[in-house]
């Protein structure tokens, strides 16, 4: 059965180069017209009666219009039964398409639909593999913390209290980020835009990042009076995620830079660090979910989930604004703008 269905989808289309599938009934109607006609006079010449002409006639009707309307019925067919594979998960297949009317237009459609369906589907199995993993690392690590603490191998010393802390932490800012990237993604932040200026902004986010990386020496630079228009929280969540990024990748003493600027009508926020940097085959994919920069040395994770530039990114692409990082000399350039509305305007 499965060779004979491979010959019979192998067998040309003959109407495939025609746009329209109205032209294509137009000419099988034609075609059985001009057999049934052919068979008629062929019939009365030899003197045959129309008993047998017309039942040939038909027969021959039936095995020209399958020929023909092969082509326009099989990726209907097709269709079905790559459907029926993708609702059992298999996101392998798909239809073959050599027509060129509404059929053929269909059936491209319905392959990158396919093709749509198997990335999402790639990506969801990557995004539980990678939190699965993520969350046990903290869980894991606690629980042998706390584990110790009960049967009496370790004493509930500070410094010991202190690791259980930060796995808690870590946990709980992973949760943290999950949500937010799940509501960014869903489509359920607002932005609340407010004009407010940069450097006290920029101040308050660097002395909040100096208490969770008191090892980098951070500096601020703008200029003076700079106002923004952007979404206040939004925006301090992509400055933290910058400075927390720079911070975990920088060698200890080493410079956090965030620079403000306007560049046409746009604010530009520099964020540079002076860590191993990231090669340029991987400046897109860091913004991705739970990416990480194969340049990191050993020891520099500091516990980061790989969601923080994905945050940035979303935030950044909810305010217009493109994010990326920038050629740079030494370390790592991590460069923002977002539009902002012309003087004057409301």
């Amino acid at each position: 059965m499965s060779v004979m269905h491979r010959l019979w989808t192998a067998l040309p289309r003959p109407l495939d180069p025609m746009r329209s599938i109205k032209i294509k009934l137009g000419v099988l109607a034609v075609c059985n017209a001009c057999v049934g006609g052919l068979m008629m006079v062929w019939g009365y010449g030899l003197g045959l009666r129309g008993r047998i002409t017309l039942p040939t006639a038909l027969l021959i009707s039936i095995v020209i219009t399958q020929i023909l309307a092969h082509g326009m019925t099989a990726p209907l067919r097709e269709m079905t039964a790559v459907a029926r594979a993708m609702a059992r998960g298999d996101y392998r297949r798909r239809v073959r398409v050599t027509s060129r009317d509404e059929v053929g237009e269909l059936g491209r459609a319905f392959n990158r639909m396919a093709d749509d369906l198997a990335e999402v589907d790639r990506q969801r199995r990557e995004f539980v593999a990678n939190v699965s993993h993520e969350l046990r690392t903290p869980i894991a690590a606690l629980r042998a913390i706390l584990e110790n603490v009960a049967d009496g191998v370790t004493p509930a010393e500070p410094e010991v209290l202190e690791g259980a802390l930060a796995q808690t932490e870590r946990l709980g800012r992973l949760v943290t980020q999950l949500l937010d990237l799940s509501r960014v993604e869903a489509g359920a932040v607002s932005l609340d835009l407010l004009d407010f200026e940069i450097g006290p902004f920029l101040e308050s986010a660097v002395t909040e990042a100096r208490g969770g990386h008191p090892g980098p020496v951070f500096t601020v630079r703008t200029e003076p009076g700079l106002v923004v228009r952007a979404d206040r929280d939004r925006l301090h969540q992509v400055v933290a995620n910058l400075l927390d990024n720079a911070a975990r990748h920088s060698p200890p003493g080493g410079a956090v830079t965030i620079t403000a600027t306007t560049r046409a009508q746009a604010l530009c926020l520099e964020v540079r660090d002076e860590g191993p940097g990231i090669p340029v085959a991987e400046r897109t994919r860091v913004f991705e979910r739970f990416s990480r920069s194969s340049a990191s040395p050993a020891g520099t994770s500091g516990g980061g989930t790989g969601l923080g530039l994905a945050i940035a990114r979303w935030v950044v692409d909810l305010h217009g604004g493109e994010i990326a990082v920038a050629d740079s000399p030494g370390g790592c350039l991590i460069r923002v703008l977002l539009p902002q509305p012309p003087e004057g305007s409301s």
